[in-house]
């Protein structure tokens, strides 16, 4: 990389050079990784064959993630987010709460959508100060409050999402295909789809 700065969703990104090599039977795949006070954007390195998109959800992932070209924002502090540059991080897993591929990349739809008796539901999922309005998939005789019961993996999947931040203006809203979300660390409300 050539030490040039980019703009991604209206904040700076220092383009540094990379620190990983990848092996025949690697990938790196951008990555946008939410906790409870900070985004992190960069990249992740796995297998070629690991569906990053649904990656969380595997026993795959390390107790910690090697994330490469990071940029951290830290959103704790009340005022304008503040970011940080590092050529490589390691983020505890366990503190994962949100999880996609960085626009434009995506993968398939992980489902069938002509699976009988399943519905696309929509809802707002709350992540500290991002808001996510998207879609669960669930069966056509439940309701979200039935099917956040029922589910058991520490991860659900959230569809066709329009991603705001309410508190930072300088974030600009974006679409993405598919995220993964801790069930137990997100506020979900349901919602009209005009909502």
């Amino acid at each position: 990389m050539n030490g040039t700065t980019r703009v991604h969703q209206g904040y700076l990104m220092d383009e540094i050079q990379k620190q990983h090599t990848l092996g025949e039977d690697d990938k790196a795949t951008p990555v946008m990784i939410y906790t409870d006070n900070s985004l992190l954007v960069g990249e992740v390195v796995t297998k070629k064959v690991i569906r990053v998109s649904t990656w969380m959800r595997t026993p795959m992932v390390p107790q910690y993630i090697a994330i490469y070209s990071a940029q951290i924002i830290d959103l704790s502090s009340g005022g304008a987010p503040k970011s940080q540059t590092f050529g490589e991080i390691f983020l505890p897993s366990h503190r994962v709460v949100a999880f996609h591929m960085r626009p434009p990349e995506s993968d398939p739809p992980d489902y069938d959508p002509d699976e009988p008796m399943r519905r696309m539901e929509p809802v707002t999922a709350l992540i500290g100060t991002f808001r996510f309005d998207g879609f669960v998939r669930m069966s056509t005789q439940t309701d979200l409050e039935s099917y956040l019961d029922v589910i058991k993996e520490s991860f659900t999947s959230i569809y066709d999402i329009k991603v705001t931040s309410p508190n930072i203006p300088a974030f600009k809203p974006f679409q993405i295909p598919y995220a993964l979300l801790r069930r137990d660390r997100v506020i979900f409300a349901p919602r009209t789809e005009a909502g």
